[in-house]
């Protein structure tokens, strides 16, 4: 299938990547400009060899520079200002894409204009029969906020066997390879810039829904992501990011009858969280926690602007994608292990 050259832009946001983006590039450059997609690499302000190395080895890469490291959301923000295309992919820049991986995305989302974004199935980059982490085959979220995929639950990850190889209607798809209408990238708001890193897709994608907009995962598009290459998966940034971010998310986003009920809910949740890294001898996760509270506490007024839009645009209806249940119950007290054992 081939576009024309405005119909898909894929778009790298890097930060002193430069080894990341010599390994992982060449698979996205081949096989999306053999789909006719114009690929870019937003640089964040890298101190490394990376612009030097993307011209030297990758002429046909458009580059868009930035002064400074503006974090994952403000990064793509800015980004996408010199973007003009009727798709965007958000790629993160440890992906392996795989041939024509672009052309089931296209084709949905012709087809299917209720449909705002869409995310291609995510395999393990380590393990290729493993559904990778950050995404699997399309995200949800519970009634507290937890997110979890068809494919992986909490710290669970399902090999890939075929079982979730139907398109299905998600409620957030990955930041790892985010393919969006542009116009409806810039009709929610984009990216909230001050989560910086971590929640901030899934932010996105809730208003989208919130609003009526479909988000969907095509598994017959399949990329390779290798995850936690810019922060590990026990730093405890990483945890503070996490903690902060989903609960900043939930005050912009869940309906005024949830709201107070869900976050005492929450915070007893979150500091036994906080105890549980404490009696596994991780302070400083413990710490992150009880930090991240505290920040999203100072930082609440800030976003009621944003709430009260956000409430103003929602539609009054249910969000399907989004549970009725907790996953943390199902998973620890009744055994649910499985996406598949969820909805059985």
């Amino acid at each position: 299938m081939w576009y024309s050259m405005d119909k898909v832009a894929v778009v790298i946001l890097n930060w002193n990547g430069c080894d990341m983006l010599r390994s992982f590039l060449p698979s996205v450059v081949r096989c999306s400009e053999a789909d006719g997609a114009v690929v870019y690499v937003a640089d964040n302000g890298s101190t490394d060899d990376s612009v030097a190395m993307l011209r030297r080895e990758f002429p046909s890469v458009r580059l868009i520079l930035l002064d400074r490291n503006y974090g994952f959301a403000d990064g793509y923000n800015l980004a996408l200002r010199q973007v003009e295309a009727e798709y965007v992919v958000l790629l993160n820049s440890d992906v392996e894409v795989t041939e024509h991986w672009l052309s089931p995305l296209v084709a949905y989302m012709d087809a299917h204009p209720e449909v705002a974004a869409c995310q291609p199935k995510i395999r393990s980059w380590h393990r290729h029969e493993q559904f990778e982490y950050a995404g699997a085959a399309g995200g949800f979220i519970d009634r507290y906020g937890y997110p979890f995929c068809r494919g992986r639950i909490l710290g669970v990850v399902e090999d890939d066997c075929g079982q979730y190889d139907t398109v299905a209607p998600v409620f957030w798809a990955t930041g790892a390879a985010l393919f969006i209408r542009l116009a409806d990238y810039r009709g929610a708001g984009g990216l909230d810039g001050r989560f910086f890193a971590h929640m901030e897709e899934i932010d996105l994608c809730w208003r989208l829904r919130a609003r009526g907009r479909g988000l969907v995962c095509v598994p017959a598009s399949v990329v390779y992501h290798v995850g936690g290459a810019t922060l590990k998966k026990e730093n405890p940034r990483k945890t503070f990011l996490n903690f902060r971010n989903n609960l900043l998310m939930l005050y912009k986003n869940l309906p005024t009858a949830e709201l107070r009920p869900v976050m005492r809910v929450r915070a007893v949740l979150d500091y036994v969280a906080a105890l549980t890294f404490l009696l596994k001898l991780q302070p400083a996760n413990a710490w992150a926690v009880v930090r991240a509270r505290r920040a999203y506490r100072q930082l609440r007024p800030s976003f009621a602007a944003a709430r009260e839009e956000n409430m103003a645009q929602a539609r009054p209806v249910g969000i399907p994608e989004r549970t009725a249940y907790s996953i943390l119950i199902r998973f620890y007290l009744r055994g649910k292990r499985f996406y598949s054992s969820l909805v059985s």
